[in-house]
C-alpha cells in the first residue's frame, strides 16, 4: 500500500464512492422530481442521462486521480503543466468546502430529528420540542456534532477511516431503506403513490423541464465537479479496471435514488390518506426540507406508537446518507493540505473541519441571507462550471497517449475496447456542450 493510502478492495471503493454520490439530494429531491415529471418516464430519462452525461465526467475524474496519485490541486497542475490547473484545483477546494459548510447544517438537522425520536421515546418532551424548533443555537450545536462525526471518520485515513465506515454505513443504508419500503407498502394509500411513481407518462419525455431536471439530477447526484471522485480515484489500485469500476458506482447511485422513490412517494400518499397535506398551493408535490421536516414527521405522528420507531429509522437513514457524502467532501481539502503542505493527517482534519465549522456558524448566524446564497453560488454556478472545466482538461489538455497508458495499466487491451473508442471524443465535445446548456437553463 502506498504512503498516501489506498482502498484495500474493489468493494470498499465502490461503496465509498457510491456513498459520496448518495447524498440527501437522492432521497429528498429525486423522488418528487420523478412524481412531478412523468413518473417512470423521468426514471428512464435519468438513467440514460446518468450514463450519457454523468458517467463520462465521473471517468474523467477517476482517470485524472489515479494517473496523478494526487490531490485536486496537484493533479490538475500536473496534467496541465500550467498555473491554471492549480488555480482550478483551488477553486474546487473552496467550492467543496463551502458546500460542506451548508451541508453540515442540514446534516445537523437530521441529527436533531433523529435525537427527537429518541427523546420522545424516553419521555423527554421538552428536549424533543427544542430539537425540532428552528433556532440558531440548535443549528450550531447539531452542526458541530455532525462535523465531529465527519472529522472523526476522516482522521482514520483511507482504508481505516473512509473505507472502514463506508462498508458499514452503505449496507446499513440499504437495509434501513428496504425495511422502511416494506413497512410503508403495508399502509393505506401506498399503492396510489406507487402508481404515481412507476406508471410512465411518456408524453412528458421530450419536455424541456423534464430533460433539464434529469440532466441536473444525473450530474449533481454523483458528486461531480468538486474533486471528490478525483481524490477517491487517486486511492484506487493500478490493477482495477476503471471503466467497470465507474459503471458500478453509477449503478449503485442510481439504485439508491430509485429505492428512495419507492419509499418517499408511497409514504407521501400514505400521509395524504391520513389527512396530511402533500401538495403545495400550486398543486405540486411538496419536496425539499418541507417534505423531510414537515410532511413526513406529520405522517409519523399519525402512526401511533410505531411512529417514533419509524421516524428514528428514517432519520438514521438520512444521517447515513449525509455522512457518506460529507466525509468525501472533507477529504478533498484534507488531501491537499496533507500532501502539499506536509501537515500530519489528524491535525489537518481537525484544522480544516474547524475552519469549515466556523463558516457554518457564520451561515447559521445569517441564515436568511447566506444559506440560500451559498447553495446557489456553489451548486448552481460553481459546480457545473467546474465540471465543464474538468471535461476540458480531460478532453483537450491531457495528452491522449497518457490517458490510454493509464487505462492500459489495468487492461492491456483497453485501446481495442468500446470505452476508448467513444469516451475521448465524447468528453471533449459532447459533455461540455451539455453542461453549458444545463448551466444556461439553470440560470434562466
Amino acid at each position: 500500500m502506498s504512503v498516501r493510502g489506498e482502498f484495500s478492495s474493489r468493494l470498499g471503493f465502490i461503496l465509498a464512492a457510491a456513498g459520496s454520490a448518495v447524498g440527501l439530494g437522492n432521497i429528498w429531491g429525486f423522488p418528487t422530481q420523478v412524481a412531478s415529471n412523468g413518473g417512470a418516464a423521468f426514471v428512464l430519462v435519468y438513467m440514460i442521462l446518468a450514463f450519457v452525461l454523468a458517467y463520462p465526467v465521473l471517468m474523467a475524474e477517476l482517470l485524472i486521480g489515479r494517473s496523478t496519485r494526487s490531490n485536486m490541486v496537484d493533479a490538475l497542475g500536473r496534467i496541465s503543466g500550467h498555473w491554471l490547473g492549480r488555480a482550478t484545483g483551488i477553486w474546487g477546494i473552496v467550492t467543496v468546502s463551502l458546500i460542506l459548510a451548508f451541508y453540515a447544517i442540514v446534516g445537523g438537522w437530521m441529527l436533531a430529528y433523529g435525537f427527537e425520536s429518541l427523546a420522545t421515546i424516553a419521555g423527554f418532551d421538552d428536549f424533543a420540542a427544542w430539537l425540532t424548533e428552528f433556532s440558531t443555537p440548535r443549528n450550531i450545536i447539531c452542526c458541530g456534532l455532525f462535523m465531529l462525526l465527519t472529522a472523526g471518520i476522516v482522521t482514520g485515513g483511507v482504508s481505516k477511516g473512509i473505507e472502514k465506515w463506508s462498508v458499514r454505513l452503505m449496507p446499513t443504508l440499504f437495509i434501513i431503506i428496504t425495511l422502511l419500503i416494506v413497512y410503508v407498502m403495508t399502509l393505506d394509500g401506498a399503492m396510489q403513490g406507487l402508481k404515481v411513481y412507476l406508471v410512465p407518462d411518456f408524453s412528458k419525455v421530450w419536455s424541456p423541464d423534464l430533460l433539464i431536471s434529469a440532466m441536473g439530477q444525473a450530474f449533481f447526484s454523483m458528486s461531480l465537479g468538486v474533486g471528490t471522485m478525483l481524490v477517491y480515484g487517486s486511492y484506487v489500485g493500478r490493477q482495477e479496471k476503471l471503466p467497470s469500476l465507474g459503471a458500478s458506482v453509477a449503478l449503485v447511485d442510481i439504485g439508491v435514488a430509485i429505492l428512495a422513490g419507492l419509499l418517499i412517494i408511497p409514504a407521501m400518499y400514505v400521509a395524504l390518506h391520513n389527512g396530511v397535506q402533500i401538495f403545495s398551493e400550486a398543486g405540486e408535490l411538496i419536496d425539499g426540507d418541507t417534505l423531510i421536516f414537515t410532511v413526513l414527521p406529520a405522517l409519523f405522528d399519525t402512526m401511533g406508537a410505531a411512529g417514533n420507531a419509524v421516524a428514528l429509522a428514517f432519520f438514521a437513514l438520512m444521517i447515513i446518507a449525509a455522512l457518506t457524502s460529507s466525509i468525501s467532501m472533507l477529504e478533498v481539502p484534507v488531501a491537499y493540505v496533507v500532501e502539499n503542505k506536509g501537515i500530519e493527517r489528524r491535525r489537518a482534519v481537525w484544522l480544516i473541519a474547524a475552519v469549515i465549522f466556523i463558516c457554518s456558524i457564520v451561515i447559521a448566524l445569517n441564515f436568511s441571507t447566506l444559506f440560500g446564497l451559498v447553495i446557489s453560488l456553489t451548486t448552481e454556478y460553481s459546480q457545473p462550471l467546474l465540471g465543464m472545466v474538468l471535461c476540458i482538461f480531460a478532453g483537450w489538455v491531457w495528452k491522449r497517449n497518457e490517458i490510454l497508458k493509464e487505462l492500459q495499466a489495468s487492461d492491456p487491451q483497453a485501446h481495442q475496447g468500446l470505452f476508448w473508442k467513444i469516451w475521448p471524443w465524447y468528453v471533449r465535445f459532447v459533455c461540455p456542450v451539455i453542461i453549458i446548456l444545463m448551466f444556461y437553463r439553470s440560470v434562466q
